[in-house]
């Protein structure tokens, strides 16, 4: 038995979702972006998941044509996870944000 080295293994896609959107909004963003916009582009995208999300439970409640109840499930973990890493980044700015103003200067 052999096993891989690390190069082998496949990396995490997280070309999706809030990590995606942080990443594209990084790469296309010039020296000087603003945090704002990259803070706007990821929300946007966590209600693009979660609406995605509840379209496809919708079509598949209604017995829409090739919706099923995996395209359902999948998506709504999608919309769950961007969810996740939407609120563990604003609790991470905010800890920092915290601990900034609690500096002695």
């Amino acid at each position: 038995m052999t096993i891989a080295g690390i190069n082998a293994m496949t990396p995490l896609n997280t070309q999706g979702g809030v990590f995606g959107a942080i990443q594209q909004s990084a790469q296309a963003a010039p020296a000087g972006a603003d945090f704002a916009g990259l803070v706007d582009g990821a929300l946007k995208s966590v209600s693009a998941a979660q609406q995605g999300a509840q379209t496809a439970e919708q079509n598949y409640a209604v017995g829409a044509p090739g919706a099923t109840l995996g395209k359902a499930v999948v998506s709504s973990d999608q919309a769950e996870i961007a969810w996740n890493a939407a609120v563990a980044v604003r609790n991470e700015v905010v800890s920092a944000y915290s601990s900034v103003m609690n500096m002695q200067f």
